[in-house]
């Protein structure tokens, strides 16, 4: 039987891990949009952010939008692997359905 992944496990990075696998690939997604999403405060979700990055799960692009500061978000190929092995691991923890 497969562990689970301690990083993914953690209830707040599960859905964060969890919303962002449900863009297509290489889509990213605005920090406060994110944040509303989730209905994290921003300390939070940043907290989870960067242990999700550290991990090399996440990807996090700091750019601007005029003058104005933008932080994009996006689950990166390790990471959306990483979702999917997770899941698969808690499908085997599961009894099978039942007919």
């Amino acid at each position: 039987m497969s562990e689970l992944d301690p990083v993914i496990h953690a209830q707040a990075r599960l859905r964060v891990v969890a919303a962002l696998s449900a863009l297509p690939e290489g889509d990213q997604l605005a920090f406060p949009r994110l944040q509303e999403i989730l209905g994290m405060t921003a300390g939070n979700l940043s907290v989870h952010l960067r242990k999700l990055e550290d991990a090399g799960y996440v990807e996090v692009t700091k750019t601007f939008s005029g003058r104005t500061p933008t932080t994009l978000v996006c689950l990166s190929r390790r990471g959306r692997l990483a979702f999917e092995e997770y899941t698969a691991a808690v499908r085997a923890l599961l009894p099978p359905p039942s007919t």
